[in-house]
């Protein structure tokens, strides 16, 4: 999806506090964003208090969405330098994108974009009552930023069951269980669905920081009660941790190496340096570099000023 928060500044991955080494406790509040036809979603990243968790850069926490207010339609908008990753939990969303690409995503899938050096894509929600769901962006080290773009839709994840709880291993590993995604750097993403009430440990990456997102019911983690609207980090060095969730509840967990690049995260690109991001800028309003999104009808995104740049 394209930010459309107009008029705020470059993101740097280095202007917030860097990942603790230890565990700790740090609620960061969402804040509504505009997506579409002035749909109100909650975004957890970048915030004021961490612009990543491991290679993970941005996350939008989408509904639920009562559509018969309106339609999520994001028109054409370019990308550079990150994976987009969306998983939804109801309705439906149509993806197209400047590779040709045409796809549905359905509850229990997933769509992964590789933006690499470049790629244009539109989203649109299909004919249905309510869109709930998650999108984040995944940053590309160095070595592989430049790639060539690339879509892939993953219809079959693993899961697992535990104590009433099911896990669906939507990126990296998890007990013996590996998510066919494609991603380029260490991490893992994890959709819990609490079919009974659930009093459970999951094993952590000591080597990973964390972050917990209730997307709906609430949790119990630690003594800390969380309900959306709340993205709980954790930082690294936990082997496990312990929670309690009541019949229903939803909950995203995000982790991963820290990602020790620092990078620069403005509109819809994720880049190294301002110049990156003015080049981006201006090919994408002289249509060159990104391609064309056939099939969607309406106009394309214009991209917003640079700030700074006159």
């Amino acid at each position: 999806m394209s930010d459309l928060m107009a008029g705020r500044e470059v993101s740097d991955s280095k202007d917030c506090p860097a990942h603790a080494l230890k565990p700790i406790h740090e609620k960061i509040m969402t804040r509504n964003a505009h997506i579409g036809k002035g749909l109100t979603i909650r975004r957890a990243l970048p915030s004021r208090e961490r612009r990543m968790i491991g290679a993970w850069c941005f996350f939008d926490h989408f509904g639920p969405l009562n559509l018969k207010e309106g339609g999520l339609i994001v028109a054409p908008h370019p990308h550079i330098g990150l994976q987009t990753f969306t998983w939804t939990l109801a309705g439906e969303i149509l993806h197209r994108d400047s590779l040709g690409s045409k796809q549905v995503i359905q509850p229990g899938a997933i769509n992964l974009m590789t933006a690499g050096k470049g790629i244009a894509h539109s989203e649109e929600s299909l004919p249905d009552d309510v869109l709930h769901g998650v999108q984040l962006w995944i940053a590309l080290p160095d070595e592989a930023r430049q790639c060539e773009p690339e879509f892939s839709h993953y219809p079959v994840l693993p899961m697992h069951e535990q104590d009433g709880l099911l896990i669906t291993v939507l990126a990296g590993d998890l007990y013996h269980l590996h998510a066919p995604t494609k991603v380029y750097s260490p991490l893992v993403g994890l959709d819990l669905n609490a079919l009974n009430n659930v009093a459970t440990t999951l094993p952590l990456n000591p080597e990973f920081e964390y972050g917990i997102m209730v997307l709906s019911g609430k949790m119990s983690v630690e003594d800390e009660t969380l309900q959306p609207g709340t993205l709980l980090y954790i930082g690294c060095g936990r082997s496990s941790i312990a929670f309690t969730m009541p019949k229903d509840a939803r909950v995203f967990i995000i982790g991963g190496k820290p990602f020790e690049e620092e990078i620069l995260l403005w509109w819809n690109f994720v880049a190294r340096s301002r110049q990156e991001i003015i080049d981006a800028s201006e090919d994408w309003e002289n249509q060159v570099r990104f391609g064309e999104v056939v099939g969607f009808q309406g106009e394309r995104l214009s991209a917003p000023a640079v700030p700074g740049i006159k």
